[in-house]
């Protein structure tokens, strides 16, 4: 007997999916599948390397097995060590997904800014920023080691704060606003796919790892010549949200972790065109299609609504200065087919 059965991809290792199946079964039967509700490894089927999707963490999948692929024993039924039949058959519609890091259905995006070691670049996490809103992602900004800089912690936090951004100043080291961040997470977060992100060494592992103390996740050290860390996410994978574990995978939250801002790829940009990028900057809501001209660049055009709030201080300079490089980045963009 074949089996149909939903399920969400929590890791990927190579050409080899983790799947957390969902307790229905899609072929039309009165009863679950035998392995609903469970975990298993499957690989997935081979003309998805011919088409323009390939599965991603956090994809929802459909499984294909038959009755090979699971044994009875004294412990129930379980999958077969061999995995036989196994097979990631279709991958339901999805509602984002990005390239790097590659996962699919993200709700929320925890953006880790140190304060210091190493010093923020705001621009970067600004284009982080713009390609969030694009995708539908929220981002949520969290100022860490702000023990090494009060100062400029504040005044990264008030900065994002203004945009109308849910900010956290903290510092792993002293424990200071890890409280109130972790209440956020472990009640906000509940039902949402979320990822962090964050410069090489701004100590996103080290935060997950005082939030969920049962996370484990690889740490490393900053370098001292450099000032940057080590990349030492090798895989992306999700975890179960506290308080979340053994339900349906689509009704548990999760919380992954991922590679830090280089390896996402900047250097194309290629996810949205020219005229999206004023609708990324969201504290420019206000003053869109209240310029003079219908054409308005917003770089540097006479009576400019959006640069007429940046003069006001209405809008910061910092985040205008982001706009404009980005602007200049999307302009010269080839376009390919």
């Amino acid at each position: 007997m074949t089996y149909t059965q939903t399920g969400r991809i929590i890791k990927m290792t190579g050409g080899l999916y983790t799947v957390r199946l969902d307790t229905a079964c899609l072929d039309g039967g009165a009863s679950a599948s035998p392995l609903a509700g469970q975990t298993v490894e499957c690989r997935a089927r081979g003309t998805f390397r011919h088409e323009q999707m390939t599965p991603l963490v956090g994809d929802l999948v459909e499984v294909q097995y038959d009755d090979t692929s699971f044994a009875e024993g004294e412990a129930g039924i379980s999958p077969s060590a061999d995995r036989t039949g196994l097979v990631i058959h279709d991958i339901l519609p999805r509602k984002n997904s990005l390239i790097r890091p590659p996962l699919a259905n993200l709700d929320v995006m925890l953006v880790v800014i140190a304060a210091a070691s190493p010093d923020p670049d705001i621009p970067t996490v600004d284009k982080l920023l713009s390609i969030l809103e694009f995708n539908g992602i929220e981002p949520v900004i969290v100022v860490g080691k702000c023990e090494l800089s009060p100062k400029r912690a504040a005044k990264i936090a008030a900065l994002y704060e203004k945009v109308g951004y849910r900010t956290f100043v903290l510092s792993c080291y002293t424990g200071e606003g890890l409280e109130a961040f972790s209440e956020f997470v472990h009640t906000a977060l509940r039902g949402k796919i979320t990822t962090v992100a964050g410069a090489s060494g701004a100590g996103q592992s080290t935060l997950l790892n005082r939030v969920f103390k049962d996370l484990d996740l690889t740490t490393g050290d900053i370098s001292e010549k450099i000032g940057r860390g080590k990349n030492t996410t090798r895989h992306t994978e999700l975890f179960d949200l506290p308080g979340t574990e053994g339900l349906p995978s689509l009704e548990g939250g999760f919380i992954a972790d991922t590679a830090g801002f280089s390896l996402l790829d900047f250097e194309r940009f290629d996810f949205f065109e020219l005229e999206d990028l004023p609708h990324t900057f969201r504290e420019f809501a206000p003053y869109l299609g209240k310029c003079r001209y219908t054409d308005c660049t917003h770089v540097s055009d006479e009576e400019c609504a959006i640069l007429e709030a940046v003069a006001k201080k209405e809008i910061s300079p910092i985040r205008h200065a982001s706009f404009v490089e980005l602007y200049a980045t999307l302009k010269d963009k080839k376009k390919y087919k």
